[in-house]
């Protein structure tokens, strides 16, 4: 019984760092999988939908990677992170409900446990996109 809870433990951390890792390409994956259902859905079949949503991921990420690379003014940096940390408060909220639900009785206290696991996955995505350029990122 105690092997299973450190176990668990230890495995909601490494969901938590794996979700605070790749909370930045949240943007690129709602992206790509809008428009995969899309092409999806006008009759583009499985592996044309995909290879579409595949491609169509890549694009924003590069598009936003343009962006950090060109823009310089921090307002505008701070912009675009902005952009790109909303999917990622939403999964962070998704997240957190999940395992809220399981392990917190109350609706309220759901809730909260919720928004909080929001806002910290908002706020890690938003302090790993706006970190200023290092001279040896450049």
């Amino acid at each position: 019984m105690v092997a299973a809870i450190i176990v668990s433990a230890m495995m909601i951390g490494m969901l938590c760092v794996i979700t605070y890792r790749l909370a930045t390409y949240a943007l690129p994956f709602a992206l790509g999988l809008a428009a995969t259902r899309f092409a999806y859905g006008s009759g583009a079949g499985l592996l044309g939908a995909g290879l579409f949503g595949l491609v169509a991921g890549m694009a924003s990420f590069a598009v936003t990677v343009l962006l950090f690379a060109t823009l310089r003014t921090p307002i505008l940096r701070i912009a675009v992170a902005l952009i790109f940390t909303t999917p990622a408060v939403v999964a962070g909220y998704a997240l957190a409900h999940g395992l809220a639900a399981e392990i917190v009785p109350s609706p309220i206290w759901r809730q909260i446990v919720s928004t909080i696991g929001a806002i910290s996955t908002g706020v890690c995505a938003l302090a790993r996109l706006a970190a200023p350029l290092s001279p040896d990122r450049e």
